[in-house]
């Protein structure tokens, strides 16, 4: 266990659901909403106070392919790349992108924590195309320059915080 990772938060979302085992779902939304993944050091920690083995916990946060064991950034910005977005050009936002944040297929989060750049399948707003969210605002008709215009706005908001 480690000795510097604190529990608070983690211990205030088991108090709320009680310590239930059916609950593990909701248990690791709500674990990951705050820290933007899931840290490792909570798996033996839930795994003592749900009763249940490190293993079963780990399978449920890794079959769902929302839950993240990767650091994500503050601001994490998804790219539609679903038939109707790839056709409006959905590929040069996120080139636009990688490339302003040093980013890649392979580093999708910058050294800051501060934006984490993925692709999605769908966004479900393909009559809005090509689509990208900002922790799940949807941001439509988007083009490389209209995306750089957001970042720029996003960094500045961070400067300004």
């Amino acid at each position: 266990m480690n000795g510097s990772f604190d529990f608070t938060v983690v211990d205030q979302i088991l108090a709320a659901h009680d310590c239930q085992e059916r609950a593990i779902i909701a248990i690791l939304q709500e674990i990951q909403e705050h820290y933007h993944y899931l840290p490792r050091e909570v798996f033996p920690y839930l795994a003592e106070n749900l009763h249940m083995s490190e293993a079963r916990i780990y399978s449920v946060a890794t079959f769902y392919e929302n839950f993240s064991l990767e650091p994500k950034g503050k601001y994490v910005l998804k790219i539609c790349d679903g038939t109707a977005c790839h056709v409006r050009k959905s590929i040069p936002i996120l080139e636009r992108l990688r490339g302003e944040l040093g980013l890649s297929d392979q580093k999708k989060t910058t050294d800051d924590l501060l934006f984490t750049v993925e692709t999605v399948s769908c966004l479900g707003a393909c009559g809005l195309a090509p689509v990208l969210t900002v922790n799940d605002e949807v941001h439509p008709a988007m083009t490389p320059d209209k995306a750089s215009a957001l970042l720029k706005e996003l960094k500045e908001a961070e400067t300004h915080a």
